[in-house]
């Protein structure tokens, strides 16, 4: 049995690649028949034999989890954190001086970080359990000739599968027959609208582009309508939809702020270290006695570490998620709270994300584009009465306006079919009797002899034909789904009509559809932009579409780029790419990861705002991942927030909040690094001139505790609204910078203190008095520093503290003058001071925070600029994609043939001629579309010919000023030369640009 265990292993790694490794250009480009035998089965189906043999090579259909840790290694591998350690140093460290309550704190807000932390991770996995929950678990196959019911886990490569309206597609499959089929692939393609798949190959053209797969079925998509046949190509994690599940499961990037926080704990690792080694040395060279230098030293130590940091960050993010949630926002992962304040770029989805994800009738209206009530009803009208399986179209129509129809009644109908691509009605009205059909505009106007203008009705001619045809386009090119919509009187009464009663129509108009935007969306991204988040749309659907959403939204189009164009260009010309456009279309989901990858490498912190299952790979790449209220479960369940309601609005709200949460931690950090550091440097120093220690370590672990007990205030604190305008981020050098500046000033007030206790109280002898002196001094510093260090502005009189921080600080300045006086303070060797002292005190008090407000204005004029999310600069000039490429070169071509008008025919064929790669017809008519958009040429579709506009000369004039004019005036040159030898001249209003 061993044996052939082995030797099935072994067939199998060698068979490995077979089916699940077919390429798609073979799968999506091969005849059916050739399909069928690379996969080796036929349209009977495999044999049972085969089946088997295929479970044992490729396993089960079932999406791979990855190799799981068990809770307590992944428990454990939390402790990794270099600020995790060093506090577990500093309580352990506490506990061997005696100071166990202080110890258990820190043991117990350690422990709380981690549990937090391990559980928010260990929600990543129930995200793929939502995922395989999404497919059925029996699926209708064909084997041997018969149709059987089997497990969908013992789906395998070269199974036949039947499948009608209602199913899940149970692996990937090549269409092998289809009748009326139509898919709903928006959650893993990000379409709009459910999509044809016939069995027809397709062009090697359209295997970069997911959305052209149109014989090609994806795993955990639904079948609308209609019926087909289908040969399973790639089953479990090698599915499309499986890979996304394994991008899931995996481990999260780093986002920035951890990564910042990462950093500022190497670096204060780094200065305790060499502090602790510094004071350690000193001490043990003046024979102060090895274990005494070494608890001095440590007690530093803790001193330096922000214990409180942990604690501080849950307290503000628990505020911002809790006053979020009251807006309708859960936090899922409390940390993601930070990161959305300091996100610069947020990268959405467009369909259900910025759009309701609902196919929703805009226009009714006639040839000329005007609204036409009669469009409306007689598209109601058909929709109505129509029994056939209702598309989404319908269902628009019907629910856009109740339409009374009470007068009309139906006679028969004449059911849709996918040769002619129309259906009819027939309807009868006071005794008369009517022809309505609806369908593609181009086979609409092939039925129509007649058409009806301002309620009359004229014989249609050549002229008013291509009129018809040209506003379709135009429609069809601004991103509406479109119909169109004829009738006639029928004068023949009888009880059945047919396909051939579908002549000599009146054309009457058109319906126009398409998945609108939010009704907040349009806000809520202005709000954005206004606090210098940049929007980029990346999503599945075509650019079209995409273009009209974001004309609807009142986004200004930087840039588009297609999927087709990323396949072809390297990650550098990515990283410019990536800040030039604003517009990514009809992308996959690892173009998606690539995009934000770009960004984040050049330097900007990335949101993704999602709803799809395609998103939800994405949203573990971003530093922040949001999602919709009409969400994919899979799409929730990986996001760091979800919104609950349909208003967008909250987004500002929850940028705002970040902003807060990150400025509020900011203060703790900026605060320990200043006076905290510069207390510890300042001991460090006394030691070389002190017979005894300037603080005994438990006074040190006392004035670190009642320090931090100051601080836990900060989470209430008031922001300065100057502050949260723009993205901030955790910078390092920044936090290095502000520790240098500001550290050295606590330093030398510290010195004084030394002076005046050593030269005016003569402490030379008298080290309780000194200790005391110097407890009370520093204590007072470095608490009310933090009224300086909160704000940019003049404390007090433009920026107000909260009241919580204010009673917080001025309670702990308190105890400590106090604690000398009691008997508490004798516990820990503290001797009162008299009241002379206090006099210098207050006096170096203000001293203190006078010099600390003036240093500041200098500080913040020199490195500001590093905490604030800045424009990244672009790498290089302006990167042209492929599509960029073509239309320019279109451009070009127009613009120096010398003819003012030329073919679509003529121009295609000199575009192949120039190009250094294929150009198919929709790219072609693409670039046709953005050139005619642009308003530098007009175009008559049914003519086929394309005429110069006087704004082209405008734009070629321009030319020159552009930064790629040297790259764009070599093409022109090259393209110069080329008409030349190919029609013998050019045109001689741009020969001075070729020169």
């Amino acid at each position: 049995m061993k044996t052939a265990d082995t030797v099935q292993k072994k067939n199998a790694k060698n068979t490995e690649g077979w089916a699940q490794s077919i390429s798609n250009e073979d799968v999506l480009c091969l005849p059916v028949n050739d399909v069928l035998a690379k996969l080796n089965t036929s349209q009977s189906g495999l044999t049972s034999d085969q089946a088997e043999k295929h479970l044992q090579i490729y396993g089960y259909n079932e999406v791979a989890r990855k190799e799981r840790r068990t809770a307590v290694i992944k428990f454990l591998l939390l402790f990794k954190n270099p600020l995790i350690l060093i506090l577990l140093l500093a309580g352990m460290i506490s506990g061997l001086l005696g100071e166990i309550p202080n110890s258990i704190i820190i043991v117990i807000i350690v422990l709380m970080s981690v549990i937090l932390n391990f559980l928010q991770e260990s929600k990543a996995e129930k995200a793929a359990d939502e995922l395989k929950e999404r497919v059925a678990t029996t699926v209708t196959v064909v084997r041997e000739g018969t149709q059987r019911e089997i497990k969908l886990s013992e789906v395998v490569p070269g199974d036949i599968v039947r499948l009608s309206a209602g199913d899940i597609v149970p692996a990937d499959a090549r269409l092998i027959s289809s009748k009326d089929f139509f898919i709903d692939q928006s959650a893993l393609t990000g379409e709009s609208f459910p999509v044809e798949k016939t069995a027809s190959p397709v062009s090697p053209q359209c295997v970069s582009t997911v959305t052209d797969w149109s014989n090609y079925l994806f795993m955990g998509t639904s079948v609308v309508s209609g019926s087909g046949t289908a040969v399973v190509v790639k089953t479990g994690s090698y599915t499309e939809y499986g890979k996304i599940v394994k991008r899931i499961v995996e481990r999260r990037p780093e986002t920035e702020f951890e990564r910042g926080l990462k950093r500022f704990g190497y670096m204060i690792m780094e200065v305790t270290f060499l502090l602790v080694i510094f004071v350690f040395f000193i001490n043990a060279l003046y024979r102060r006695g090895v274990l005494e230098s070494l608890l001095f030293a440590v007690a530093l130590a803790v001193g330096l570490t922000p214990e409180l940091l942990p604690v501080i960050l849950s307290i503000n993010l628990s505020k911002g998620a809790l006053g979020m949630s009251r807006k309708g926002v859960i936090v899922k992962r409390l940390s993601s709270i930070q990161n959305f304040g300091n996100m610069d770029i947020l990268c959405t989805d467009k369909t259900g994300t910025l759009t309701e994800n609902k196919v929703t009738l805009m226009l009714h209206v006639d040839m000329e584009g005007k609204d036409n009530d009669k469009v409306l009803l007689y598209s109601y009208m058909n929709s109505h009465y129509q029994t056939g399986l209702k598309s989404p179209l319908d269902d628009a129509i019907l629910k856009h306006k109740d339409v009374d129809v009470t007068g009309f009644q139906k006679i028969d109908e004449v059911p849709f079919d996918f040769t002619r691509r129309r259906v009819s009605i027939v309807t009868e009205h006071e005794r008369q009797r009517s022809l309505i059909t609806k369908g593609a505009p181009e086979e609409i106007i092939k039925v129509c002899a007649y058409y009806e203008f301002s309620g009359k009705m004229f014989d249609m001619t050549s002229e008013i034909q291509r009129k018809i045809e040209q506003k379709y386009y135009d429609l069809s090119a601004e991103g509406f789904r479109v119909l169109g919509i004829c009738y006639k009187k029928v004068k023949e009464e009888k009880s059945v009509y047919s396909i051939n009663d579908e002549t000599d129509m009146v054309f009457l108009g058109f319906v126009a559809f398409m998945d609108p935007p939010k009704e907040t969306a349009k806000e809520s991204l202005q709000l954005l932009t206004k606090n210098g988040v940049e929007l980029k749309i990346l999503t599945g659907d075509n650019e079209f579409v995409t273009r009209k959403v974001c004309e609807q939204l009142g986004c200004t189009i930087k840039g588009v780029v297609l999927g087709s164009d990323l396949g072809k260009i390297n990650d550098d010309a990515l990283a410019r790419v990536v800040e030039q456009a604003n517009i990514f279309a009809r992308v996959t989901p690892a173009q998606k990861d690539r995009i934000i990858n770009a960004l984040k490498s050049n330097g900007h912190v990335v949101g993704f705002l999602g709803d799809g299952i395609n998103d939800a790979p994405s949203m573990r790449v971003a530093d922040v991942s949001i999602s919709v209220d009409n969400a994919v479960d899979v799409a929730k369940e990986s996001a760091d927030i979800i919104l609950l309601h349909k208003d967008l609005r909250v987004l500002e709200e929850g940028v705002l909040e970040g902003r807060k949460t990150f400025g509020n931690t900011m203060k703790y950090i900026m605060m320990g690094v200043s006076s905290n550091f510069g207390n510890m440097f300042s001991a460090a120093g006394a030691s070389l001139f002190l017979s005894f220690l300037p603080m005994l370590p438990t006074q040190i672990l006392l004035n670190n505790l009642l320090y931090d007990a100051s601080e836990l205030a900060i989470p209430t604190d008031n922001v300065d609204p100057e502050y949260i305008e723009k993205p901030k981020r955790l910078d390092i050098s920044y936090i290095r910078n502000f520790m240098i500046y500001f550290g050295p000033i606590s330093s030398i007030f510290d010195f004084l203190t030394f002076f005046i206790m050593l030269y005016v109280f003569d402490a030379w002898n008298n080290a309780p008095l000194f200790q005391t002196a110097w407890f009370i001094e520093s204590l007072c510093t470095q608490t009310f520093v933090i009224f300086t260090i909160r704000t940019r502005k003049s404390p007090f009189f433009k920026s107000k503290p909260s009241k919580a921080l204010l009673i917080s600080s001025l309670s702990v300045v308190a105890f400590a003058i106090v604690l000398p006086l009691t008997p508490i303070g004798d516990l820990f060797k503290f001797q009162a001071p008299s009241v002379r002292f206090f006099v210098f005190l207050a006096a170096f008090v203000a001293a203190y925070l006078t010099m600390v407000e003036t240093l500041k204005r200098a500080f913040y004029k020199r490195y500001a600029y590093r905490l604030e999310q800045v424009t990244v600069p672009q790498k290089g000039p302006p990167y042209p994609t492929p599509t960029a490429k073509l239309v320019q070169n279109m451009i070009a071509l127009i613009g120096l043939r010398f003819e003012n008008e030329v073919s679509t025919d003529s121009l295609l064929s000199d575009l192949r001629e120039i190009a250094t790669y294929p150009i198919d017809s929709d790219q072609f008519v693409h670039g046709l579309h953005h050139v005619r958009r642009a308003g530098l040429v007009e175009i008559d579709w049914r003519r086929g010919t394309i005429r110069r506009q006087p704004v082209l000369k405008d734009y070629v004039s321009k030319l020159p000023k552009r930064e790629d004019w040297p790259r764009v005036a070599d093409d022109w040159r090259r393209i110069a030369s080329f008409i030349r030898t190919r029609y013998g001249r050019i045109n001689t209003e741009y020969q001075k640009l070729i020169e």
